[in-house]
């Protein structure tokens, strides 16, 4: 099991800031000895999931393997994805899906919005720090007060713009409140000039599956607009999907 962590902590070294990594730059990113960071590398290169050229390393076409036999597993997203399409057409605002992971939304669907390009990117894979998203703060309220507690422990409080709540009870008490009102609005606290409103995706037993939501920019959509206008129509595609949920 140690050796299967080590790997997985390589693995996650790479993304977008270090697409490639010489054996020195993984072993301290992934906070491993110089030895430990080879056997790992090598065995990944034997296992496909790694390429190596001269001294840098990095992922190659097979650990996508990974992410497709997790969204195997989730076989509504390829239902979602042409609801998300009508929303994002309906509207001119992006739609996305995303499940809790930890303490991430991740996104496991997206329609880009035809009126207007966010900075961010929001390819699937992508992570949302879920306390200051809208797609994550809707599913943490499902969580017990003992677990959200643990979770925002383990958070790092970013501000990423003036508005993003640093306070951690209140952004306990946000949560509680989205929760209880059954959608949660993120306005400009994550990116500057983006407007987020997210709803849950509950299963027919009452699990939480996931979330929705739609992403406007600030200058189109008001929070008023979002939440009388926008609202009423993605809770109807919301208990759409919720009618094919196990």
């Amino acid at each position: 099991m140690a050796s299967l962590a080590k790997g997985l902590a390589v693995l996650a070294a790479f993304g977008p800031a270090r697409p490639s990594m010489s054996l020195t730059e993984a072993a301290a990113v992934a906070g491993l000895s110089r030895a430990a960071a080879r056997r790992v590398l090598l065995t990944l290169c034997d296992l496909g999931y790694v390429d190596q050229k001269g001294r840098d390393f990095m992922l190659s076409p097979r650990i996508l393997d990974l992410g497709f036999a997790y969204l195997a597993i989730l076989s509504w997203v390829e239902r979602v994805e042409p609801l998300l399409k009508e929303l994002s057409v309906e509207f001119q605002e992006a739609a996305t899906a995303a499940t809790l992971h930890g303490s991430d939304a991740v996104v496991v669907a997206h329609s880009a919005a035809p009126a207007w390009v966010m900075s961010s990117s929001m390819a699937v894979g992508t992570r949302l720090p879920a306390f200051h998203s809208a797609l994550g703060r809707i599913q943490l309220g499902y969580l017990d007060d003992e677990e959200l507690w643990r979770r925002l422990g383990a958070t790092t409080i970013t501000q990423y713009t003036p508005d993003t709540i640093m306070d951690t009870a209140a952004l306990v008490e946000r949560v509680k409140a989205d929760r209880q009102q059954g959608f949660s609005i993120v306005d400009e606290e994550l990116e500057r000039g983006l407007r987020a409103l997210a709803v849950p995706l509950i299963s027919h037993n009452g699990a939480l599956v996931g979330a929705i939501n739609l992403s406007a920019h600030a200058a189109r959509t008001t929070r008023n607009e979002l939440r009388d206008q926008h609202l009423p129509r993605l809770r109807e595609v919301a208990a759409a999907i919720s009618g094919f949920l196990i």
